[in-house]
């Protein structure tokens, strides 16, 4: 996937600014595609360019005048082709999961800290992602959202989002908690035991 994709689909509902645009990735999509500010622009001006986008001029008087997009005929067929392509496994790379896989060998107490600091973000995020999801389906429930709502999408990637972060922040807190433990237990001479050489070394 590329980065273009993400952003013709988060205009799929409406005329947005590059601040709008900013705003929503930082909200709603950055669960699932992280970018920043500077190369969303950039993206806006390459989609413009290649007619996936067009963009309107808007003039304010009392603020900057802005330039509002949406997406082209071209746009919506980039995405239905996009959509209808085989997907990649997705995987996994993250260096605190290297850490923890040495934490045994290295010291456990600074990569404690670190689970529990990644633990406490992804609450904030638990906490932004149930907001979004419950202002998203107003007064439905949620199983009459999912039957009934007439914009699913975001909702559905906010859902997959939630469930990530639930599972690491629980992930985070016991390895959190089992290093400790382990850290608790160990004699002073155990915390100092080299690893083990392996054979023919």
């Amino acid at each position: 996937m590329a980065l273009r994709h993400a952003v013709l689909a988060a205009l799929l509902d409406g005329e947005y600014s590059g601040y709008q645009l900013a705003k929503a990735f930082d909200i709603g999509v950055a669960n699932f595609w992280h970018a920043l500010p500077q190369q969303l622009y950039a993206e806006l001006a390459k989609l413009e360019k290649e007619g996936l986008l067009a963009g309107r001029q808007v003039v304010q008087e009392t603020r900057p005048n802005k330039r509002l997009f949406r997406v082209t005929d071209a746009g919506r067929a980039e995405l239905e082709e996009f959509a209808a392509a085989v997907s990649k496994p997705s995987s996994i790379r993250d260096d605190l999961l290297v850490k923890v896989q040495v934490a045994d060998r290295v010291g456990t107490a600074r990569v404690i800290e670190q689970l529990e600091e990644r633990a406490a973000v992804a609450e904030a995020k638990i906490e932004l992602l149930g907001e979004l999801l419950r202002r998203m389906r107003g007064d439905a429930g949620e199983e009459e959202f999912l039957r009934e709502g007439e914009r699913i999408g975001p909702y559905l990637t906010g859902l997959r989002g939630l469930a990530f972060e639930r599972e690491h922040r629980d992930w985070c807190l016991r390895i959190a908690a089992v290093l400790g433990e382990r850290q608790r237990t160990r004699t002073p001479t155990e915390r100092r035991r080299p690893a083990p050489r392996r054979p023919g070394r």
